[in-house]
């Protein structure tokens, strides 16, 4: 009697190339819009600094280091600035920014955050986000300028939650607001 073991190395065959995707790191299944933006958070929230970019006046990208909050329920995130400087001119111009979250020294992934950015100098809005260095860098409030980003589009790379890049042409796991 003759065993055809062609059958069952077919089934093994094929049960590895599904399996490929999952060995290569990408997910299983695609992430949850909650699950992207909770590891988005984690990431975000371990940052102690931002870059922020802005489109400048001869239209090229800027960007420069920014100190925001934490990013609110909504993903919105805050920062403080001085409003005479240019950031503040560019953002005048043209709200359009993105905000960079990544700890280079860790390799935990990264978060894109592109939104559009709001100017706020209203002094309860001031008062509640207050953060104790401004009374120096900002003596009586003087020229104290909240920016408020709100997200139209968040980007992720999270190793730890296996939120990677599509194996083939790199596309992130997003979000659109």
């Amino acid at each position: 009697m003759r065993t055809d073991v062609r059958f069952p190395l077919r089934a093994a065959l094929a049960a590895l190339l599904l399996a490929l995707p999952a060995l290569a790191g990408a997910p299983a299944k695609p992430p949850t819009r909650e699950e992207t933006l909770a590891a988005a958070r984690e990431l975000m929230t371990s940052c102690h600094y931002v870059a922020l970019a802005t489109v400048a006046a001869d239209g090229g990208p800027q960007v420069r280091t920014m100190n925001p909050f934490p990013p609110e329920a909504d993903m919105s995130v805050w920062m403080a600035t001085n409003g005479t400087t240019r950031k503040v001119a560019e953002l005048r111009a043209n709200p359009r920014v993105t905000l960079f979250y990544g700890d280079l020294a860790r390799a935990e992934g990264y978060v894109a955050l592109r939104g559009r950015a709001l100017l706020v100098t209203d002094p309860a809005e001031i008062k509640k986000r207050h953060r104790a260095y401004w009374d120096q860098a900002f003596p009586g409030g003087k020229d104290l300028v909240l920016i408020h980003v709100v997200p139209e589009r968040l980007e992720i790379i999270h190793y730890k939650s296996n939120l990677n890049g599509d194996p083939k042409g790199w596309a992130v796991p997003a979000v659109v607001f």
